[in-house]
């Protein structure tokens, strides 16, 4: 289907004949018989651009339709069609469905053409509008991250790590909005910034926390959530990122199971896959960190530990080599910790350096001087391979 199909809702099938003949050489139109039709084939095939409902149907009429689209796809544009005894319900319809034009049966072909141009020209600004703050935020996002890596590289180095296995699982599944869930996986680490470093390389190193070191660690969550509660637009990402520990049987009931769908389930992909990445990340294979989450019952997403398990975990062949801080090259992966002269910590292990981590290294150089040679690794990708294998 194009993103620019209009979608006709009416009883009578003469009247969406007609429709469909007059129009189909200027539109993308397709049909349904009433809005239960109309809502299951809009579940089926995706959100349209336009949709036409007449407002007298039995069962469901054009205003319970309108609304609940509205509710489920929001970018659709809106339209009514009803006779002139239907005049008293424009005000509800409008109100109820936020209806984008409210015309009169019979309709004139160029009244309705020009209608359809018109909703069609609304919804190539909300998209449009919609892409262009979507895209500013995520890159807004993802210069922020790369300056926090800067100042906390051991807190952010698992969102860059995380993020396209997410964004995957998101994509697969078939979840909308898919910019939450890579700004969820990338600022899943932002409360770790008030963590100990110390913590965190123990954490890392698969090393035990002690009950207190754990119960600190088991804040960060709801300090990253409160960090990203203030930008407008990420408030269902702040819940993702505040309930990424939580075990997926702690959703059955409670103030859990009140979240909006989508922050439930981004919450659970961040859950499986960090616990995946930390497992990676201490050396265990990929298929024995997979068998690993699947024997803890409860405590993961049956369907995300599917999806996850079709993902193809990339196998590098490495080669090591030395350099100094002028041959340092973005998409080189730090070998070992990388230190200031004064002892900072600057890089840590495993931190893939960015452009943004090559200029904070500079400012060491310049100001403070860094622990020379460096040790990096420089990938050479194999075949993928199948976690379901």
């Amino acid at each position: 289907m194009t993103n620019e199909t209009i979608l006709f809702v009416d009883d009578e099938v003469n009247v969406l004949q007609s429709m469909k003949r007059q129009l189909r050489k200027r539109f993308t139109v397709l049909t349904s018989e009433s809005g239960a039709d109309a809502l299951a084939l809009l579940k089926k095939q995706g959100p349209v651009a336009v949709i036409v409902s007449d407002m007298r149907m039995p069962g469901m009429d054009g205003i319970q339709l309108l609304s609940q689209v509205k509710d489920l796809y929001p970018d659709t544009v809106r339209i009514m069609l009803t006779g002139n005894a239907d005049q008293e319900t424009a005000i509800e319809a409008v109100n109820t469905g936020r209806i984008f034009r409210f015309l009169t049966k019979p309709c004139a072909m160029s009244v309705l053409v020009s209608s359809l141009a018109l909703a069609l020209r609304q919804y190539r600004l909300v998209i449009a509008e919609q892409q262009l703050l979507n895209e500013t935020l995520k890159g807004s996002i993802k210069v922020l991250s790369e300056l926090l890596s800067i100042a906390n590289s051991a807190a952010f180095s698992s969102g860059y790590r995380i993020k396209m296995t997410v964004n995957s699982i998101a994509e697969k599944m078939d979840l909308p909005h898919l910019w939450q869930y890579e700004i969820a996986a990338l600022m899943s680490g932002i409360g770790c910034i008030t963590l100990p470093v110390e913590i965190l390389q123990k954490l890392n190193a698969g090393v035990n926390l002690t009950e207190e070191e754990e119960d600190t660690f088991t804040r960060h969550p709801v300090t990253g959530a409160n960090l990203l509660s203030h930008i407008p637009r990420l408030e269902k990402v702040a819940l993702m990122v505040k309930n990424q520990l939580k075990r997926y049987d702690e959703y059955e009931s409670g103030e859990l199971a009140e979240l909006p769908e989508e922050a439930q389930i981004g919450a659970q992909i961040l859950k499986a896959v960090i616990d995946h990445d930390l497992l990676l990340h201490q050396g265990i294979h990929p298929r024995e960190a997979l068998t690993r989450l699947k024997k803890k019952s409860g405590v993961y997403n049956p369907r995300v530990l599917e999806f996850l398990a079709t993902m193809k975990v990339q196998t590098e062949k490495t080669k090591i080599i030395s350099v100094k801080f002028h041959d340092i090259i973005s998409g080189m992966i730090a070998e070992d910790d990388v230190f200031a002269k004064n002892g900072t910590l600057i890089i840590p292990k495993g931190q893939e350096i960015t452009w943004p981590v090559i200029q904070g290294l500079s400012n060491f150089v310049k100001h403070i001087g860094i622990r020379e040679p460096i040790r990096v690794r420089i990938a050479i990708p194999e075949p993928a391979q199948d976690l379901s294998e």
